[in-house]
């Protein structure tokens, strides 16, 4: 007879065989990694893209868009007239949680990664490479947007070049980093948050490009 062994099959195999190393030490070692913490990380980090598919994705409609296709291991979101992306079409977290993804541009010179995500009940959108190829910020806040507020940075972004971005979200505030350098650390305070009406069709969870080709893969989320 033979068995299937689903998610929670796998995830008890591997329980049993930390405990086993464990038990094997007469004393803890502090940079040993817990069962409980291994537990907690397998549930608590989702992948978003299998890397063969748009699996809990859909191609947002934004109009005079450009191709989404998965090639490899990764999604390419083509070059449109204005916006071409992804939304998310299953439950997302409003706060409390840390998306990472890695992004290139491929072609074009605007945005080649715009997420847009929830805040509490606000939208809002981290943009990357935006305003001619180089604005990196929140979008918007009191209703100005990445190249006008509090969070607005300019850097260079080279062609084909993977960046690893890390999005940390709480009630209060928002972070973000690209690669190891931390570009928006912003409490929200008072302060409203909102989105451009261009990436309307991106909430509550999407990823889109502004007459830009990019390219994602490796995008995962975690409850913190």
């Amino acid at each position: 007879m033979k068995y299937k062994f689903g998610t929670w099959g796998l995830i008890v195999c591997l329980l049993i065989c930390i405990s086993g190393c464990s038990n094997s030490k007469t004393s803890p070692d502090k940079n040993s990694i817990s069962v409980t913490d291994t537990l907690k990380e397998i549930i608590d980090t989702t992948l978003l893209f299998n890397g063969k598919t748009l699996e809990g994705w859909e191609v947002t409609e934004f109009g005079p868009r450009g191709p989404v296709s998965v090639s490899g291991d990764q999604i390419v979101i083509g070059m449109g007239d204005g916006c071409t992306g992804i939304t998310w079409k299953k439950a997302f977290p409003r706060n409390d949680y840390e998306l990472t993804l890695e992004a290139k541009r491929v072609a074009g010179t605007d945005f080649f990664c715009g997420i847009t995500f929830p805040v509490d009940k606000s939208p809002c959108s981290l943009i990357i490479g935006g305003w001619g190829g180089g604005t990196v910020g929140l979008s918007s806040i009191n209703g100005k947007d990445a190249s006008e507020n509090e969070t607005t940075t300019m850097r260079n972004f080279e062609m084909n070049r993977w960046y690893h971005i890390r999005l940390l979200v709480s009630e209060n505030s928002i972070k973000a980093w690209i690669d190891s350098e931390n570009v928006v650390d912003f409490s929200i305070g008072d302060k409203k948050l909102s989105i451009r009406p261009e990436v309307e069709l991106s909430k509550p969870f999407g990823i889109a490009t502004w007459q830009t080709t990019g390219a994602l893969r490796n995008i995962r989320l975690k409850r913190i």
